[in-house]
Order: C-alpha cells, then sequence, then structure tokens
C-alpha cells in the first residue's frame, strides 16, 4: 500500500520560511491521516479522502481558498479516475460547492460522467451537496488588490495504491486566478488526471501546457507499454520542455514504484509507504 499527495506549485514555498514550513507540516498531517485510511479502504475511496482533506485546507489552491476568476467568481474543477475499471469522472467550473472531488465521485457511476457549469451543479444539488462559499479573506483581498496569484499554479492531487493492488488518481484545482471566465484547466481531464490498472498520475502546473503534453495519459500508456515510471516521466518530461512547459506529477504503479517529478523546483508533495516523505 502506497499513497503519494501533492499540493501544487507555489512561489510563495520557496521564498516564505513561515509558509513553507505551515505546507510541510499540512502535507504531513493529511499524507499520514490518508495512508491510515487507506488500510482498511479503497484506493479510489482513499483519493477522494486525501483530496477531500487537501480541498478543506485554506493553504491549497483547491476548494476553501480557491483563487477568484476574473470576473469575481470562484470555479472550481476536479476528478477522479479508476484504474480498476477505468472509470473517469469530474467537475468543470462548478461554483459554491466545498468538495467538488466527491461531486466527482458521485458522478463515476453515471452514464454522463463528466459535467460543466450549471449542469454540475444542478447535480451537486440534487445529490445533497449543499451552498458553500469557498472564498477566504485573504483571497478576497488579493483579488480586490489585483495581485491574487496571476500566474498561479496551484492544483492538489491524490494517487494511492492500495492492498488489493487497484490504483486510483484524484486531482482538485481552484484555476490559476484572474483568469478569463470559464477557461478550463487540466485537472478535470486526462491530461491531468489519469489511472489504469498499471499506474496512475496527478499532475499540477500550467494546464495548457499540461493538455499540451496529454501529460498524465502519456505517462501511464508508457508505463503500460513497458517503461518503468521514472523513465516515462522523464521522456514526457523531455518532450515538455520542448515548449518550454510548466508542470509536476506525482504516481505509483501497480508495482509499487512511486514517484514525482517537476519542470520547477517548488512542487509541494508528501509520500507514504512504510515511511513517510515531505518536499517542497
Amino acid at each position: 500500500m502506497k499513497i503519494i499527495i501533492h499540493g501544487g506549485f507555489f512561489s510563495e514555498s520557496a521564498t516564505n520560511q513561515e509558509t513553507k514550513k505551515a505546507k510541510q507540516e499540512a502535507l504531513s498531517s493529511i499524507v499520514t491521516r490518508s495512508y491510515t485510511f487507506l488500510q482498511e479502504h479503497t484506493a479510489l475511496e482513499t483519493v477522494v479522502f486525501a483530496v477531500s482533506l487537501l480541498e478543506s485546507d485554506p493553504l491549497f489552491n483547491a476548494g476553501l481558498g480557491s483563487q477568484i476568476q476574473s470576473d469575481g467568481k470562484v470555479r472550481l474543477s476536479a476528478s477522479i479516475m479508476d484504474g480498476k475499471t477505468q472509470r473517469f469522472s469530474g467537475v468543470i467550473n462548478i461554483e459554491d460547492v466545498e468538495h467538488p472531488v466527491q461531486v466527482s465521485s458521485k458522478l463515476l457511476n453515471e452514464d454522463d460522467r463528466v459535467l460543466s457549469g450549471e449542469g454540475a451543479l444542478d447535480f451537486a444539488r440534487e445529490n445533497g451537496f449543499e451552498y458553500f462559499d469557498p472564498v477566504t479573506a485573504q483571497r478576497r483581498a488579493e483579488y480586490e488588490a489585483k495581485r491574487g496569484g496571476r500566474g498561479g499554479k496551484g492544483t492538489v492531487g491524490c494517487v494511492a495504491l492500495d492492498r488489493y493492488g487497484n490504483l486510483a488518481a484524484a486531482t482538485s484545482t481552484g484555476g490559476k486566478g484572474f483568469e478569463i471566465p470559464c477557461r478550463v484547466s487540466d485537472s478535470a481531464t486526462v491530461a491531468g488526471n489519469f489511472a489504469n490498472q498499471h499506474a496512475g498520475i496527478s499532475c499540477t502546473g500550467v494546464g495548457e501546457d499540461i493538455v499540451s503534453a496529454s501529460l498524465a495519459s502519456k505517462i501511464v500508456t508508457r508505463v503500460t507499454d513497458g517503461f518503468s515510471l521514472e523513465s516515462a516521466a522523464k521522456k514526457s518530461f523531455l518532450e515538455l520542455k520542448e515548449f518550454d512547459g510548466f508542470a509536476g506529477i506525482i504516481g505509483i504503479t501497480s508495482a509499487g514504484e512511486i514517484y514525482h517529478q517537476d519542470s520547477h523546483s517548488y512542487m509541494v508533495w508528501a509520500s507514504f509507504d512504510v515511511n513517510l516523505q515531505v518536499f517542497n
């Protein structure tokens, strides 16, 4: 059993030691709780659990504390993929919910499994997800000052391998801040979140770059074709470099290989198998 989580890219992590420490502690706590949860639950249940915890922490740009788009609204995107069934579900630009990853999970057994905008919100309300305002005072102040994370690259994600050998991946984002309303990120696509019976990947970074590289699905496909996770990631990042792409990934294979890579040096992540590792 293994689990790895990420908290996206944060420029302040490289400069603000207090913020860096807080994020390290949060990641350590969340990955430890999630590894304990994994002992008695499936990989699919665990990635939803872990990402829900990340969405509840305002240190990260997903759920509570998400970035505000240029029209003053917060729109959230999230997805999950079950490596065992190879089913993918997600929500794109959903408003006024606390846990978009849980709405994504609810969609997994529906015929229509990726919903956007009003349709996603209607589905959430019909299934008991109540109104929630994800805007924090800090995000509102940043928005009013027109400085709130231009070029921000915050996303959260989790990949887990359970005791049955099954994999799952989940990714959630609050966007990059000040984007054109309803811009679509990679987080609710197979470019940013993908798993099958061989590997699972969750991405963070510039969504447009990740989509252009088809990054998560490409890495998983290469592992399926016989690459190690490390070699698959390295080859894919070389291709990403051709157009100066900005991304980071976390991943696990069915054989238990666990790996992370980024194009820049301040992706925040934590993993747990037998031992806890936290890095940012």
